[in-house]
């Protein structure tokens, strides 16, 4: 999996009056919207709190005083004398507002996507009356069919088809992404689709490859499922598996079954039909492929779920990040309440009430 990250910087709206000048900005809950870029500066605001706080423990009383004509007890008692707090106050709101703008103040939207480069894959499951053995709960095709829909839940991104065979060879379902309707094929699936007796391995082969072999994808792969040796159809397996290897396409093949001890032959009902799994193994070699045996219902699951993982559909993701700076709106109090001071700093608020 590769993965991009994409920082957009959208440029800045202008602000109106009206928008900075909201009290919703000092709210808590704007607060916490916020990502910080340089939170550390936000731990100066307690700091001016204790820097505010000990200049006037230690200056309040050294300050020299101007009496006016009402007196001491009447100022510090008149609701006018409150006035005298707007300096320091103004001065302590301009440096703390300097302090989130340093902070950087963003709101982050982040939106990953993720592209998924699908593989090509052709299932090719024998429906020959061999499969209706019961070596494999409930038989060798249901056990089939029930294996195949449980890869096919887990191939997303990918494209599947399907091709059935016994004597002969028919594609079934193209490469499609419509994975219900691939789905509702593998249910219909009996070994009375097709009568001609017999198991054409070249022919399944040939036609998966007539269907794969336009396709673009950079990674194509043929699943073939059977439990007996090419007996029929007019194309030889070994020939078709380097017709595949040319396209690019890798096979992988299946036997399944129950094996006699020692033999390396299936077990059959019917003595007289002959299977051997070694031209699944050398068309797997051929198709630069694996061989599996699967020899019951637990082991036939595997089987699959190691395909699939050896077949994993590569993917990229991208993360787009929208980042909105609002530092601005900190800065413009800060010139305002710098501003305040200043203009109090020249009046009475700043000397004669400032006691």
């Amino acid at each position: 999996m590769r993965s991009a990250r994409l920082s957009i910087r959208l440029p800045k709206s202008r602000l109106t009056m009206p928008e900075w000048l909201s009290w919703s900005w000092f709210t808590l809950r704007k607060l916490r919207q916020f990502d910080w870029e340089t939170p550390y500066y936000l731990y100066g605001i307690p700091a001016l709190l204790l820097l505010f706080g000990g200049r006037r423990l230690l200056m309040g009383r050294s300050r020299q005083r101007l009496d006016v004509a009402l007196s001491r007890g009447e100022l510090r008692s008149s609701p006018v004398s409150w006035l005298r707090h707007l300096l320091p106050v103004s001065v302590f709101l301009a440096m703390t507002f300097v302090l989130i703008a340093l902070a950087r103040p963003q709101i982050v939207r982040q939106q990953t996507e993720t592209i998924a480069e699908g593989i090509d894959i052709m299932l090719a499951i024998d429906i020959s009356s061999s499969m209706t053995e019961t070596d494999l709960k409930p038989n060798r095709l249901e056990a089939a069919k029930r294996v195949a829909r449980a890869f096919v839940r887990g191939r997303k991104a990918d494209r599947i088809g399907l091709v059935i065979f016994a004597g002969e060879a028919f594609s079934l379902c193209p490469l499609t992404t419509d994975h219900d309707l691939l789905n509702s094929y593998l249910n219909e699936l009996d070994d009375s689709m097709i009568r001609t007796s017999g198991t054409a391995i070249g022919s399944a082969l040939g036609v998966c490859i007539n269907r794969m072999r336009e396709s673009s994808s950079k990674s194509k792969i043929v699943v073939l499922l059977s439990d007996g040796d090419n007996t029929a159809g007019n194309l030889d397996p070994v020939t078709v598996a380097k017709l595949a290897r040319a396209f690019n396409i890798r096979l992988y093949t299946i036997a399944v079954g129950r094996v006699e001890p020692g033999s390396g032959r299936f077990t059959q009902s019917d003595a007289s039909i002959s299977i051997d799994e070694g031209i699944l193994t050398t068309i797997a070699g051929i198709g630069g492929g694996t061989f599996f045996r699967a020899s019951d219902a637990g082991r036939l699951g595997s089987v699959f779920r190691e395909i699939d993982r050896l077949e994993k559909t590569p993917m990229k993701t991208k993360s787009y990040r929208d980042v909105r700076d609002y530092y601005r709106i900190y800065l413009y109090w800060a010139l305002t309440f710098l501003l305040l001071a200043l203009l109090l700093k020249n009046t009475i608020f700043g000397n004669i009430l400032e006691d």
